[in-house]
């Protein structure tokens, strides 16, 4: 028997996340995975690093519920929001029986982490406006035991109407959890759901530092939920999933200091985006969709050509599912800048 043919079915079938770094490329300009543009410095201490790490860092969970204005029984550290995703599928979902739902166009890997456990998966696309669709999504919520959603929301950059994640907590009360995932939420906390975890049980909400905070390396995320969401997570949790490392640097920019740093630099990223999304929106037949991360999601008259152009000159930005649209990381004044330079030079707009 050959080794493949030893693996589960639903593996060998399976087509993976096209991760930003599995696409490849090579070039100065890396504008296609949502990182930031800043590259921090901290201190690491290497005296503890033969010991096990503590599952859920006290003093992490602690800073980690300041920063976003919950308790700390409301909050679970990972393995970036990645892990999160799956550990709510594990805890919640029973393999060939319940489903999740999700909205497309938006992030790819709640469907393939449902897959990967057999787990069923719903899609009620968004409405023409990448709203809800409250009504298909009641339609199709037997046997749903999670809801993901995504605002601001990848790849389209829109945040959804609060008004309309409110009618859906209703909606799948003593039925379903609805998971919010914020991972680009710093960019506009006001519009954070976190907020509302006292008034609905069933909310989950998905956090990251690998945006704002420039900490795409570090892979440390956060699970906010009610306490007994948590517990349920910390059962099928690996056992030591925050390396020291982590719990080190991810302290350091969750401090007074830290914070501050990240929103110099959020305002920074914002101005840019600002300038991109204008440069952008004068040229003739583009269409620059509203953007409330560090990304802006462009159609083009010919997406494909001009992506392959900007591949080929080392510009490297990410193809989207909607059709003739690119999506566009804001990085440096400097790589924004070259960026739109050579646009406007490929559409002939100089």
């Amino acid at each position: 028997m050959k080794i493949e043919q030893l693996a589960r079915k639903t593996v060998r079938e399976l087509t993976p996340y096209q991760s930003a770094r599995r696409l490849g490329g090579s070039g100065d300009i890396w504008l296609n995975a949502n990182e930031s543009p800043f590259a921090n410095e901290y201190s690491i201490k290497c005296d503890r690093l033969n010991r096990y790490s503590t599952c859920q860092p006290t003093e992490l969970i602690a800073a980690y519920a300041d920063y976003a204005s919950v308790r700390p029984e409301q909050v679970l550290t990972s393995r970036g929001a990645d892990e999160g995703i799956e550990l709510l599928i594990r805890a919640f979902c029973e393999p060939n029986q319940d489903s999740i739902l999700y909205c497309p166009p938006t992030y790819g890997m709640y469907a393939i982490s449902a897959e990967t456990f057999d787990v069923g998966t719903k899609a009620v696309p968004l409405t023409d406006e990448w709203q809800l669709d409250l009504e298909g999504i009641r339609d199709n919520l037997d046997g749903v035991k999670l809801v993901f959603v995504c605002s601001p929301n990848n790849p389209t950059g829109n945040l959804l109407n609060r008004q309309d994640i409110e009618s859906l907590l209703d909606m799948t009360q003593g039925k379903a959890l609805v998971v919010v995932d914020e991972a680009y939420i710093d960019f506009c906390p006001e519009a954070t759901t976190a907020n509302m975890l006292d008034q609905y049980p069933n909310l989950v909400v998905l956090r990251t530092l690998s945006k704002a905070f420039a900490l795409a390396g570090l892979r440390c995320g956060f699970t906010l939920a009610n306490a007994e969401v948590i517990e349920l997570l910390l059962k099928v949790i690996a056992p030591y999933p925050v390396p020291v490392p982590v719990t080190d640097i991810a302290l350091q920019a969750l401090s007074p200091a830290g914070r501050a740093k990240t929103k110099f630099q959020v305002l920074d990223i914002s101005a840019n985006r600002a300038y991109l999304q204008a440069g952008l929106g004068m040229l003739a037949g583009v269409t620059v969709y509203e953007g409330y991360g560090n990304y802006l999601l462009v159609k083009f008259p010919d997406a494909d050509a001009l992506f392959n152009a900007l591949w080929d000159h080392g510009i490297i930005l990410r193809r989207s599912p909607i059709e003739n649209c690119i999506r566009i990381s804001i990085g440096s004044r400097d790589e924004c800048e070259k960026t739109l330079a050579f646009i406007r030079e490929q559409l002939g707009q100089n």
